[in-house]
């Protein structure tokens, strides 16, 4: 089996647009969370969002033209793929057809949709436009991005929702893992802040209503009645590491497990004893050869849903065990990020690896009133200088698809 680096990753993100914005405000224990700035939300309940700011396509090698043929959600991946790509410094040392891409999305393009249907609806079918499908269509980033660095091997995005890049970059190790790829460009990318997004998710019963920006996505927190809406890219290089030890290249972090279950029980709810993810957690850890000693930290889903933090934290402890799970160091950064949704996935894989390499763990900002059903340590408003061994993160998806990486700081 081969071992599996990461040797580049880029991010978009409502904390910034590149990976040191985006850790420098997490580990500041900035809030990328605001008031909606792209509609009238007048009659809308929910007034918030996690928005992206200042993007600019063309500062990522996009001119105008090609960023109006893609949909938002395929030029943050690109965003995100160009940073990646830059850092890894792989270009040109990799066969195309040993080299994938697994870059997804939970919806896709769903704000040409919002407005192809607009026009559909408003000024008839003659109007839509002949790029509403390519533009839509939730591997369109992957088939761009390959297009951009000559990807000729497997291109298979995943879709997840919520675990839609956990999921991408788990696929990617079992890749190189098994031997099939040198390389694979792997992570997830969502843009769903709009009117229809927001209308849905909130009619779902799934967003906080509370329109403060501080206190509307509380994970853990006893007060929390709900998730933000977020939105952005993550992108990250896995190489062989062997390949990458070849050729010089710095490596950032090793990814050294990885679990997949579905809790097969409810399309929006989790199992009420998180079995599944707890399946999915000891699965990562087993391959990584966790022995049990070794002091971890976890990046949690911890969505501020009343039922997804309760249940993930009973799937920790039942996968670890009570008292291995309370020495854990624990968080979410869903209270600076919002829920980026496909994207989730990979921005918060970026936040573990740099947990462990930068030897400080990400505060969850907003947990002011630990639940008393969420009683472990959840590394509550500031960030800790720690070290810890292993890293693990975990998502949890809409359908009950859960995926968990293990990881461990690059040597």
């Amino acid at each position: 089996m081969n071992r599996v680096a990461v040797t580049g990753m880029g991010i978009v993100s409502p904390l910034g647009n590149d990976v040191d914005s985006f850790w420098s405000a997490l580990t500041d224990g900035q809030c990328g969370i605001g008031p909606l700035t792209r509609f009238d939300t007048s009659a809308y309940k929910v007034k918030i969002a996690a928005e992206v700011k200042g993007f600019d396509p063309v500062q990522f090698g996009m001119d105008a033209g090609e960023s109006r043929r893609m949909d938002l959600y395929t030029q943050y991946a690109i965003a995100a793929a160009h940073q990646a790509m830059a850092q890894s410094g792989l270009t040109g040392h990799v066969a195309p057809e040993r080299m994938g891409v697994n870059i997804s999305s939970g919806i896709g393009g769903i704000d040409t949709f919002f407005k192809e249907a607009e026009k559909l609806l408003t000024r008839g079918p003659g109007r839509v436009s002949p790029l509403c499908i390519p533009m839509m269509i939730g591997n369109m980033a992957a088939g761009n991005i390959a297009i951009r660095y000559g990807a000729g091997g497997e291109c298979v995005p995943v879709v997840t929702a919520c675990a839609t890049s956990t999921h991408a970059v788990g696929e990617a190790y079992r890749l190189i893992r098994h031997g099939y790829m040198d390389a694979v460009l792997t992570g997830g990318s969502e843009a769903s802040v709009n009117p229809l997004g927001i209308a849905g998710f909130t009619n779902c019963m799934a967003l906080s209503e509370t329109n403060e920006p501080l206190s509307s996505s509380l994970p853990f927190d006893a007060r929390r009645k709900g998730f933000v809406l977020g939105e952005g890219a993550a992108v990250l290089v896995l190489e062989n590491y062997s390949h990458a030890k070849a050729r010089g290249a710095h490596i950032l972090g090793e990814i050294t497990g990885y679990g997949a279950t579905c809790d097969a029980f409810h399309i929006t709810a989790p199992h009420p004893e998180g079995e599944g993810a707890a399946r999915a957690i000891r699965l990562a850890l087993e391959e990584a050869m966790y022995d049990g000693q070794e002091s971890l930290y976890i990046n949690a889903h911890g969505t501020g849903t009343p039922l997804n933090d309760k249940t993930e934290t009973q799937a920790i402890k039942r996968a670890l065990g009570d008292g291995a799970a309370r020495k854990a160091a624990i968080s979410s950064i869903k209270g600076a990020t919002g829920h980026m949704l496909g994207a989730a996935g990979g921005a918060e894989l970026i936040a573990t690896l740099l947990a462990l390499s930068e030897e400080r763990l990400p505060p969850t900002i907003p947990l002011l009133q630990p639940d008393p059903e969420c009683d472990l340590d959840y590394v509550p408003r500031i960030a800790r200088k720690e070290r810890r061994d292993l890293g693990l993160s975990i998502s949890l998806g809409f359908g009950g698809h859960n995926g968990v990486l293990a990881v461990r700081r690059g040597a």
